[in-house]
């Protein structure tokens, strides 16, 4: 069977699942301002993709 290097929502720490919805409430917030360039979500983006990194390591380490 393929091995799934993907990091599943039930890895992440408590704090990091409660970090990941605020930004994904606040990434709905803002699609609501967007002019469809997808420039107003790229810093929020990065934090999410920081934190998937940070999870993502820690399973690497197991």
């Amino acid at each position: 069977m393929a091995k799934n290097d993907d990091v599943k929502f039930s890895e992440f720490t408590t704090g990091e699942k409660i970090h990941m919805v605020s930004i994904i409430a606040r990434m709905a917030k803002r699609s609501l301002a967007d002019d469809g360039s997808g420039r107003i979500l790229e810093d929020l983006k990065a934090k999410a993709a920081r934190i998937e990194a940070k999870a993502q390591r820690r399973k690497d380490r197991k």
